[in-house]
Order: C-alpha cells, then sequence, then structure tokens
C-alpha cells in the first residue's frame, strides 16, 4: 500500500479545494428556493463517481435526486453498500457564524462550511478513497455501490419510495441494491485521538397527547373545583409515566429490553467518561436518570422518556385567570434493542385512557417510530472495520452506542436485510445542525485512508 499512501500524500491538497468546492453549494432541501444548488450539488458528485468508471445513474424522485453508481461485480466477493446525503441544514442564525456558511474557511486545521461534518466531508471520504485506490493498486477487491439522497435533513421522502420500489423502473430494488454490509458515516468518534465504531443505536417512538376539557376556557374563580382542568390532567398523566428513580411506569415497557453484556459494561467503564466535564459542557449542576445505571449507559443503552413540548393555556404577559379549555404534550420515547414499538404504543395507549379523568377527552397521535439497533461486537465485518480503522488513524477503535436514532439503519435491515457499519470520522463538537459546523482536515485525511483499507479488509471476509 505504499503507492495509495503517496499518492494520498501528493493529493491531500486537491482533495481539500474538491471538498471545498462542494461546500460552496448551498444543497439545502428543505428550501425550495435552494432547489438549483441542491442539483448542482447532485450533479457535482454524479460526475465526481462517474469519473471513477462506475455505472451512475441519477435517479429522479418526488423530492431531490438520489445518486446510485455501482462498480463491477467481483466474483465470491463482498459487496458493500455506501449510504450518505448531499442536502444540508439551513445554516440559521447567520449572524452566529464567523464566517459566511457557504464560504468555507480553513482555521486552526478545520474547515468550517454548512454539510462540513454532516455529511458531505464524511461521505466523500470514501469517494475519495475509491479513486486513490484505482489510480495506485488497480481493481477494487470488492463491489462497492453508493446510495447518495439529497432529502435527509427534510425526511428522505424519495429514498422511502424508492425503498419501496416506486422508481425501479422495471427493476426490482431490492436487487438492485443488494449488499452484505452498508456502511454509514455520518456520526462521531469517542472524542479526540479516539477513533470509534458505532455498533448500537437507540429507536424511538414519538406522540402527541391532546386532551380537551370545556367548550371554551372559563374564569377559574367562578368555575375552578367544578371542572377538570386539562392543564392539571396533563400534567399528572404525563408525571405517571416515569417515577422519581427514572423508571418508565408502561406496564410491560421493560419486557424486551435487550441487556447489556458484562462485556460491554466493562468497556463503557474504560471509556474513562468524566461526568464533571460533561456537566459543565451542558451547562448543568447535576446529572439524573435511571437508578443504577452510569451516565453513558443511561444515554446509549437504557429507554428514556423526555418530554419534548408543552402548551396549555395564557401564554401572553402579566396574569389571567383562566380555566383552559385544552393542553397539549409532545414526547417521545428512545428504545432500546428488541423493544417493540407497536406493543409500546398499544400500552401507552391503554394506560393513558385508565387513568385520563372525567371530563377530559384524549387525543393521543402516533407521529413516528422506529426501533434500536445493534450490530454483535463479534461480526466479522465489525473486526475488518476496527482493523481499516487501526491503519487509518494509527489507532485501535473504541465501539460505542449512539443514543439517538438512524432511520435508514432500520430501513435497510427491513427492506434489504443488510447491517450496517457506523463509521464516524467527526468529533462531538462538529456543531452540525449548529452556526460554525466544522470538520478536522486531519480526521478528513484520515478517513480517506481508512475507507480504502476498509476495502481491502473486507475483501478478506469469505461469502
Amino acid at each position: 500500500m505504499a503507492a495509495f499512501e503517496s499518492y494520498l500524500t501528493d493529493n491531500r491538497k486537491r482533495f481539500e479545494q474538491d471538498l471545498c468546492h462542494w461546500l460552496t453549494m448551498a444543497s439545502i432541501s428543505t428550501d425550495s428556493a435552494y432547489t438549483g444548488q441542491v442539483r448542482q450539488a447532485a450533479d457535482w458528485l454524479h460526475d465526481r463517481i462517474d469519473s471513477l468508471g462506475f455505472k451512475t445513474e441519477m435517479i429522479e424522485t418526488c423530492g431531490h435526486p438520489i445518486i446510485y453508481a455501482e462498480s463491477p461485480p467481483i466474483p465470491n466477493a463482498p459487496t458493500v453498500l455506501v449510504y450518505g446525503h448531499y442536502d444540508v441544514q439551513p445554516p440559521d442564525p447567520l449572524d452566529e457564524w464567523l464566517t459566511p456558511p457557504f464560504e468555507p474557511s480553513i482555521r486552526d486545521g478545520n474547515v468550517f462550511a454548512r454539510g462540513a461534518t454532516d455529511d458531505k466531508g464524511q461521505m466523500i471520504t470514501h469517494v475519495f478513497s475509491v479513486e486513490a485506490w484505482q489510480a495506485t493498486i488497480g481493481d477494487l477487491p470488492i463491489q462497492i455501490k453508493f446510495l447518495i439522497e439529497g432529502e435527509e435533513e427534510c425526511g428522505s421522502g424519495g429514498l422511502h419510495e424508492f425503498l419501496d420500489g416506486k422508481y425501479d423502473h422495471g427493476q426490482v430494488v431490492t436487487e438492485k441494491l443488494a449488499a452484505d454490509i452498508a456502511v454509514i458515516s455520518d456520526c462521531s468518534q469517542y472524542g479526540p485521538g479516539m477513533p470509534a465504531i458505532t455498533y448500537g443505536l437507540r429507536g424511538i417512538c414519538y406522540f402527541e397527547l391532546l386532551l380537551h376539557g370545556p367548550s371554551q376556557d372559563l374564569h377559574s374563580g367562578a368555575f375552578g373545583g367544578s371542572v377538570t382542568n386539562p392543564a392539571n390532567a396533563l400534567s399528572q398523566m404525563l408525571a405517571s409515566i416515569i417515577d422519581s428513580d427514572g423508571k418508565i411506569q408502561i406496564p410491560g415497557f421493560y419486557d424486551d429490553v435487550l441487556p447489556l453484556t458484562e462485556a460491554e459494561k466493562k468497556q463503557f467503564a474504560e471509556l474513562d467518561f468524566d461526568n464533571d466535564a460533561y456537566m459543565k459542557q451542558l451547562g448543568v449542576n447535576d446529572l439524573s436518570g435511571e437508578t443504577g445505571y452510569s451516565t453513558l449507559e443511561r444515554r446509549w443503552a437504557r429507554p428514556t422518556f423526555d418530554v419534548n413540548g408543552l402548551w396549555s393555556g395564557y401564554q401572553g404577559e402579566g396574569a389571567k385567570t383562566v380555566l383552559p379549555a385544552h393542553a397539549g404534550a409532545k414526547f417521545s420515547f428512545r428504545l432500546v434493542p428488541n423493544q417493540n414499538v407497536d406493543k409500546i404504543t398499544a400500552s401507552l395507549r391503554d394506560m393513558l385512557q385508565k387513568i385520563c379523568p372525567p371530563g377530559i377527552t384524549m387525543e393521543l397521535v402516533e407521529h413516528h417510530g422506529a426501533p434500536g439497533f445493534v450490530l454483535p461486537l463479534g461480526n466479522p465485518f465489525m473486526q475488518a472495520a476496527s482493523e481499516a480503522i487501526n491503519q487509518g488513524f494509527g489507532q485501535k477503535p473504541v465501539h460505542i452506542r449512539s443514543g439517538g436514532s438512524i432511520p435508514v439503519v432500520n430501513s435497510f435491515g427491513n427492506k434489504l436485510n443488510i447491517d450496517t457499519l457506523l463509521l464516524g470520522w467527526g468529533q462531538d463538537d462538529d456543531n452540525p445542525h449548529s452556526p460554525n459546523e466544522k470538520f478536522s482536515l486531519d480526521d478528513f485525511h484520515r478517513g480517506i485512508k481508512s475507507s480504502a483499507y476498509l476495502w481491502q479488509e473486507i475483501g478478506k471476509i469469505s461469502i
């Protein structure tokens, strides 16, 4: 691999220049005013992958296009499906950016721009690694398929329709996307100098609870005490969902929870997580959560309940003695692997209906849900990724979970029957979705190198 690594060194500046050029394209998928720049970003990526000799398509969807590309199949070798997205979040608030969000600026070894880490910078490492491999080694040792969408930041409507077969043009999409493993680089390392493989995600189920009482707001003095107050009822019902020890009270909620193994608990403990630094980072004076678990265990591997929004009654300046007619809350549960969204939804609805007080009509609205995900640490693709990252970063990766959810991982599992490697090159403080988004250029280049070694290591796996 000496010629390959020399190529990476010789082309270091060009890769950075190409990334910065792509970052100038304001591919904001949520705002129709930027449709032209979203298309420009898609065209640039399509042409870049096409130049590698891949069979490349621009698949038109109900929204922004999907770029699909594949290299020639390799007999008896694995196939990898690389997923990413070229769309970005809106940059607001603009006045908090030190430099304009679509004029990439390099400071202190980082490139600052919207999309730098989420997900243009991380995703393009896999394209550049293919270029470097072909230029110095020759044919790829595996088949690689790229599936890059332009609507991840606004719901992935086109991708979902594509996976359901709407745009297959006569070809069965499950055959088109058939692979042995998927790879996504849209997450983070554990910390500076500590590369990581994210082997587990929490799932989610999200609800809106609406309570309706009297036909209109009432005078709280004239009517209070004789009519159930929807705001009071809402507070009591939400409080009944979780106790003071952080235990969720929905019947059967924990029945299917997949517990951490002793090896996982030991692994988390060895990460030497600093609670004090975490509190300082978040601006809080104490931590809380489910009794009997560490902070990392609570964040990554235990289910949770959180109220995400509340409304009722008078919200204006000063006082108004009102008994509100309506009250509402939005709340979510983060789920762990093996928990069933439908089962929890049914049990929650039954519980809330039983405790809903007289004089109140209840509506429980289901917004979305997805199960948790975990890839066994002994999986051969996990082991290949570990060796590849060791080669690329000069440091063995730690294995972590994430408290968040990546819905496409479940889509790949359910519709394509493949697992996913989550290999993040970014850092927790890269500010995705926030002003001054950044990406370390050293980690960008380490990501390119690790990606190429990943193709080599996966090529050693027998299928």
